[in-house]
């Protein structure tokens, strides 16, 4: 039998070092680095794909896990719970069009969609670390 117990700590690490990659990506380009910006976008870009195929295949083999939080954590949980997936799903269109855009070096439209897709992109990667945080070790059972 497979042992899945180590996918929810390494989900949690792959998005935060996507959150980390993300914040980099976004100081080389203000600091007009672009060289530096394009290795940590696309390292980002991997990053969250290799988050997602994890993600996927964990809950394929466990299914859902169920917050055990009672009282004011369960409202807060799953409002932020709510927010991430909504915006995680938001994101499998805004990144590969914003990719698609630097690629194809359209900066001015890559520009214009990138101001929507790092913030996002950001939020979602820092609540997927606290939604492990508060699924398996603030509240677990």
């Amino acid at each position: 039998m497979t042992d899945y117990s180590v996918f929810p700590a390494l989900n949690a690490v792959l998005n935060g070092a996507s959150a980390a990659l993300l914040a980099a990506g976004y100081r080389f380009i203000r600091g007009k680095q672009v060289t530096r910006h394009r290795i940590c976008m696309a390292a980002a870009v991997g990053t969250s794909s290799i988050f997602l195929v994890s993600y996927l295949y964990y809950h394929w083999h466990v299914g859902s896990v169920h917050f055990q939080g009672t009282g004011w954590s369960r409202p807060v949980y799953f409002t932020i719970l709510l927010s991430h997936t909504i915006l995680a799903a938001s994101l499998l269109v805004l990144v590969p069009i914003t990719l698609a855009r630097a690629l194809r070096q359209r900066f001015d439209r890559h520009r214009a969609i990138a101001r929507w897709t790092l913030p996002i992109w950001m939020y979602v990667s820092v609540t997927g670390v606290v939604i492990y945080l508060m699924l398996y070790h603030l509240f677990a059972a």
